[in-house]
């Protein structure tokens, strides 16, 4: 289509500030805002340029010309084989046994109506870039092989391992599907399945299916949690794609798909028993992960950010925490201690901070988890740190830890 003046100058506007297709809303509004041009609800109202919620296809940015509206074209159908898997999950009559293989990205995404739901990231105001963040973000941007530069993420709980990557990919404006793995992980929720839809039995592509398809980053949370099932992923893991067995479709890996696992060990299985169900993770499986990131805490400076940018109103009590943790870290290192307080935990302190107003109360009720004894030890070691808290005098000065020393508080 021709595009009225007023359109050619926002195309070319936005051009001159190099922006890409696609625009997101916020795109748009700042071009409004910092540039006084009008908003142009022009690319949103023509269907054809949608691209996800929030954002729109506008090719004339590259080069290309605008989408042409056509027809939806018909849903294929196909005729699967009849198996006990594929008839019981039917819940009335089996309809000549076919199966409808729908490829609509919104079926994919287990959506059954309206525009697909972008599932690019949002950014976070409150995140801290720090540690790996730059590294990740360089291996994701590579133009490596795929297969060839997936990541694994290794840390102790609370310390921003799944948030780094998304906020990673938000910044990328890549879209990112999460997985939480369990022990009851399998094929079926991984690559994809038969699901009931209106009485029908209807195809639709798991999250790791549709990834390839997409180039997205697929992200599987908590990997050591899970079994030999997740074998199904060793060609996945080596880009070479996957075979749909129950619809006969091949799935070749887009150029841009990568995976990224994250663990709180490294798939050696957990001697502590803090990470119940963790398991042994099978080595082939390990040894497709070309790179492995250990996150460690934040220092005490950059933890003190995430505070700061997480809503602490108090800057002595944000530094006072940071101090606190560090300590504890250190003697839990040395086994002096069994527990540790995580990032996550001290962001929880500091909200609780915030609807209290109450150094104590928001301590313990963030620390009542633990233990008593833990609980106690960690309280009163904020005392020492923070001379300003009143907690009470019965408190014991020091307390034996699980192994009968005493920790030095």
């Amino acid at each position: 289509m021709n595009l009225k003046p007023k359109q050619q100058d926002f195309i070319d506007l936005a051009k001159s500030v190099g922006m890409t297709s696609p625009m997101s809303r916020d795109d748009m509004r700042e071009l409004r805002e910092n540039h006084g041009m009008s908003f142009p609800a022009w690319i949103m109202r023509d269907d054809a340029r949608r691209a996800g919620r929030g954002l729109y296809h506008v090719p004339e940015l590259d080069g290309g010309t605008a989408p042409v509206v056509t027809s939806k074209p018909k849903k294929a159908v196909a005729t699967a084989p009849v198996t006990k898997e594929n008839v019981d999950i039917q819940t009335g009559p089996v309809q000549g046994a076919v199966a409808t293989v729908n490829s609509d990205m919104n079926l994919a995404m287990g959506m059954t109506g309206g525009e697909r739901q972008s599932l690019v990231p949002s950014k976070a105001p409150e995140f801290v870039k720090w540690g790996h963040y730059s590294d990740i973000k360089k291996i994701i941007q590579s133009d490596v092989k795929v297969g060839k530069k997936n990541i694994f993420i290794t840390g102790l709980s609370g310390n921003g391992k799944t948030f780094m990557v998304e906020q990673v990919c938000a910044d990328l404006k890549r879209e990112c599907y999460r997985v939480n793995i369990t022990v009851q992980t399998d094929e079926d929720d991984l690559l994809g399945g038969f699901r009931l839809i209106n009485g029908n039995t209807v195809w639709q592509d798991g999250p790791v299916t549709t990834a390839l398809k997409t180039g997205g980053v697929l992200l599987l949370d908590e990997v050591d949690l899970g079994s030999y099932k997740m074998m199904c992923l060793q060609p996945v893991l080596e880009g070479k794609g996957v075979y749909l067995k129950k619809i006969g479709e091949w799935v070749t890996a887009h150029p841009n798909f990568i995976v990224i696992a994250t663990a709180n060990t490294k798939g050696r299985g957990d001697d502590t028993g803090k990470f119940a169900g963790t398991g042994i993770v099978n080595e082939a499986f390990l040894e497709r992960f070309a790179f492995t990131e250990e996150q460690p805490y934040p220092s005490m400076s950059i933890e003190n950010k995430i505070l700061t940018k997480a809503g602490c109103s108090d800057a002595e009590f944000g530094l006072n925490l940071c101090k606190w943790s560090d300590i504890i870290r250190k003697t839990y290192a040395e086994g002096a201690i069994d527990d540790i307080v995580s990032t996550r935990r001290l962001v929880n302190i500091i909200t609780a901070f915030e609807i209290f107003a109450d150094k104590k109360k928001a301590l313990s009720k963030c620390l009542a988890r633990f233990d008593d004894d833990t609980k106690e030890t960690f309280m009163r070691l904020y005392d020492k740190v923070d001379a300003e808290t009143d907690f009470d005098a019965d408190e014991t000065e020091t307390v034996a830890s699980a192994d009968g020393n005493v920790c030095p508080f």
